[in-house]
């Protein structure tokens, strides 16, 4: 490898020692994943990449993103995402966006109720509130990792933006929405503290009794 990337400085590594290549190699590695998030990101905004594909493939990316993160901090060799982006000169604000501010597909943020692939709203509810009930049980349980408890709440918001007929301003949505950011910020291997679980377990009590009332009131209409 001659160069970290040809948008950015040229580096001679003839005379470099393996490690120093192996150095190279993980952050070209991490210069690629960003650049292919702008790119799929500029796609999802053009509308030229179905919802579903982009949802899959942004996650991957993701995960990927935040493993090759946390093994370069680790190791030294960049300071954080941000300062990398900057060193480089790396044009990638939809990327940046989505990686360091969210660190979640835009669909999963986002109401994206299809009608073509709609299903009964009594399945939507006992699916929405079956996640609410498993993510509250396993807090409960005193589930703490965030491996753990990550995936639960990703659910509730999955669930939640696929219920026809709930606004895009529900606040239930909103609160999960959030925690799921506070979440993907963090390592899998840290763990909520007390304060951390007692506001997320009132936050999904709060937004669980919301849910409710919608039921009740779309009932009612």
């Amino acid at each position: 490898m001659e160069t970290l990337s040809n948008e950015v400085r040229e580096i001679s590594l003839h005379n470099n020692t393996a490690k120093e290549r192996r150095q190279w190699d993980e952050l070209a590695e991490f210069f690629a994943i960003i650049k292919t998030v702008e790119h799929l990101e500029n796609a999802r905004i053009r509308n030229s990449i179905e919802k579903d594909k982009y949802t899959s493939k942004c996650s991957d990316l993701i995960a990927q993103f935040k493993d090759a993160e946390y093994s370069l901090i680790a190791k030294g060799l960049i300071k954080d995402t941000l300062s990398f982006i900057a060193e480089y000169k790396m044009d990638v604000p939809h990327a940046t966006e989505r990686l360091v501010k969210y660190g979640v597909p835009a669909t999963v943020l986002h109401h994206r109720f299809d009608e073509r692939d709609a299903i009964s709203r009594a399945r939507q509810a006992a699916e929405t509130t079956q996640c609410f009930i498993t993510a509250m049980d396993a807090l409960k349980l005193d589930q703490r990792d965030v491996d753990e408890i990550q995936p639960l709440i990703g659910d509730v918001v999955d669930r939640l933006n696929k219920c026809d007929g709930l606004s895009d301003d529900f606040s239930g949505v909103k609160k999960m929405s959030e925690w799921l950011i506070t979440l993907n910020a963090m390592r899998a291997s840290d763990t909520l503290d007390e304060e951390q679980v007692r506001q997320l377990l009132y936050d999904l009590d709060n937004s669980y009794s919301a849910f409710f009332r919608f039921l009740g009131d779309s009932k009612g209409n």
